[in-house]
């Protein structure tokens, strides 16, 4: 595709294929290590609290450097930094093979973590370049149900290869080799990811708010950055709550099984899942697209204040937990489109890193304090502290809708008293 030409459906849906491999990946490097911590504990004798630091590592690795990876993204172009991701879980899963004590497995997930740091700025920029913008709410959505599936997959695969090598070593050596075939597929279709040949495809409506030749942190003064910063540390704690401690909180609530409990996160990934998928048809053609996470977040957050009470049936309230994710995924890509909307022209990379940092913070410290909570028998407040952090997350949204509607509004204005 030419820097002028409009990109075909086919175009359209190849780069979009492309870039939900890439962040299915990323997310599938998340639980590259958290699915084996029973081993690590018989086999090395480490507490939950010791393996959880590997998780906060994770994070917090991946939180710095996405802000970072934000201005690299800006500055060199999104395509050579996702090979370099790509590369980093390629070093991740052999570190982790090759592990023979914690300082191994801290390795592993710091560089599973600077890989993870990539993705965000790398996707967005690409996605938001090279895809015409009649497509861009599906190819969010698309985006975000990759991410899920990722998730989902990588417990499957390590517990599986596992089982059939007998060696969880040779299940985290084998997800480097998945990353090295993810690799070869981007690099065989590398021109449909060339986020410089797609910066100005026609079409494409330049940010509200723009402002050329500012300074590279200019973009920081911006009260939508930080407010769009703010809705992904909560609505990541919210997450959080339900990935890592809806079932146990469910089994002291309702007494359930493990083996209903332990359906829950999958079950409350896949509703996420759908949600997206109507979620991208919204996000398509809302004007007002805080309206489409208001409403969504709050269905889901009333949902889970209804499993806290302890008044449903057992299964039907496991079923009820995982119903709440298809309101989160409906939200998803209007989150996204918001945050496009925010951000100014030439700063995509830079405002993606920052915004979705919010992610990775949301992770690192949300998961001490829930399960700080579950420690002392609050059971329920893992299903409130998630339904509260949604509504944070609503208010935040609901302000940078505002303001992107004022400037818009003012804008229109001065563009008619000018004519």
């Amino acid at each position: 595709m030419n820097a002028f030409s409009t990109p075909s459906w086919r175009q359209d849906a190849r780069t979009i294929s492309l870039v939900g491999l890439a962040h299915g990946t990323s997310h599938f490097f998340h639980l590259l290590l958290p699915p084996l911590f029973p081993l690590f504990i018989t086999e090395f004798g480490y507490s939950y609290s010791q393996l959880g630091l590997l998780v906060t590592i994770f994070f917090l690795v991946s939180g710095i450097g996405q802000a970072l990876a934000g201005f690299l993204v800006d500055r060199v172009g999104a395509r050579p930094v996702l090979f370099i991701a790509l590369g980093c879980f390629v070093m991740a899963g052999l570190a982790a093979a090759a592990a023979t004590g914690y300082a191994g497995l801290a390795c592993a997930a710091a560089l599973a973590g600077i890989g993870n740091a990539s993705f965000h700025p790398v996707d967005f920029t690409i996605l938001n370049k090279r895809v015409s913008p009649a497509r861009l709410g599906h190819a969010f959505s698309a985006h975000g149900i990759t991410g899920n599936l990722g998730w989902a997959a990588a417990p499957v695969f390590l517990a599986t290869l596992t089982a059939v090598f007998g060696s969880w070593r040779a299940a985290t050596a084998s997800a480097s080799v998945a990353a090295l075939v993810v690799m070869a597929v981007m690099w065989v279709n590398r021109a449909s990811l060339d986020d410089q040949a797609g910066q100005a495809a026609p079409g494409a409506a330049p940010a509200i708010g723009a402002v050329a030749a500012e300074h590279p942190l200019a973009f920081l003064r911006l009260p939508s950055v930080w407010l769009c910063f703010s809705f992904f540390f909560w609505s990541t704690c919210a997450l959080t709550a339900i990935q890592s401690f809806a079932s146990p909180a469910l089994q002291k609530i309702y007494a359930l099984p493990l083996a209903v409990t332990s359906l829950v996160v999958t079950g409350y990934m896949l509703c996420g899942a759908a949600g997206m998928v109507v979620g991208g048809f919204l996000a398509a053609r809302a004007q007002r697209l805080e309206k489409i996470i208001a409403i969504c977040l709050i269905a889901s957050a009333l949902l889970l204040l209804t499993v806290s009470a302890g008044v449903l049936p057992g299964v039907f309230a496991a079923v009820v937990a995982a119903v709440a994710g298809f309101g989160t995924g409906l939200a998803g890509p209007s989150r996204d489109m918001l945050i496009r909307r925010a951000a100014p022209a030439g700063a995509t990379g830079r405002v993606y890193g920052t915004v979705y940092s919010g992610l990775d913070l949301g992770f690192a410290v949300a998961a001490p304090v829930f399960g700080a909570l579950l420690d002392r028998g609050a059971a329920a407040a893992v299903f409130q502290g998630s339904a509260a952090a949604l509504l944070m997350g609503v208010a935040s949204a609901s302000f940078v809708g505002a303001g992107l509607w004022r400037r818009r509004a003012g804008v229109s204005s001065v563009a008619g008293s000018a004519s």
